[in-house]
């Protein structure tokens, strides 16, 4: 059998000043204590020395048309919304790039398996 592959989307959004300045106080706060980055947050640098943060599915809430990362902030989204009904194992990636934030979403489709299914002839 198959191992089901995740899915990355890239999303369409626009940050708050809010989470701005929470991805800033986050990222200082790593550097100086990495222990202390809240459940469900974990953080890192690039080998180019960019910020990544990636929020686990209990650190963040999908609403129409935002995503809440707790303790941080709100990121605006746009156009269709990254997941359908089944999906689950949610990450979202936020990179620090020298363009601005990228955010992206890691998920996996749910499995369908048809057992016993009867072939007609």
């Amino acid at each position: 059998m198959a191992q089901a592959k995740s899915c990355e989307l890239s999303l369409a959004a626009q940050t708050t000043d809010e989470l701005l300045h929470g991805l800033e106080k986050l990222r200082q706060s790593w550097k100086e204590n990495p222990a202390g980055v809240p459940k469900g947050l974990a953080c890192s640098e690039s080998k180019s020395g960019q910020f990544v943060l990636v929020a686990a599915e209990s650190a963040f809430v999908t609403l129409p048309g935002a995503c809440v990362i707790k303790g941080i902030g709100a990121i605006e989204l746009h156009g269709e919304p990254a997941f359908e009904d089944g999906d689950h194992s949610k990450t979202l990636v936020l990179k620090a790039t020298p363009e601005g934030w990228q955010f992206s979403v890691k998920f996996m489709r749910p499995v369908v398996r048809e057992r016993n299914a009867k072939q007609s002839a």
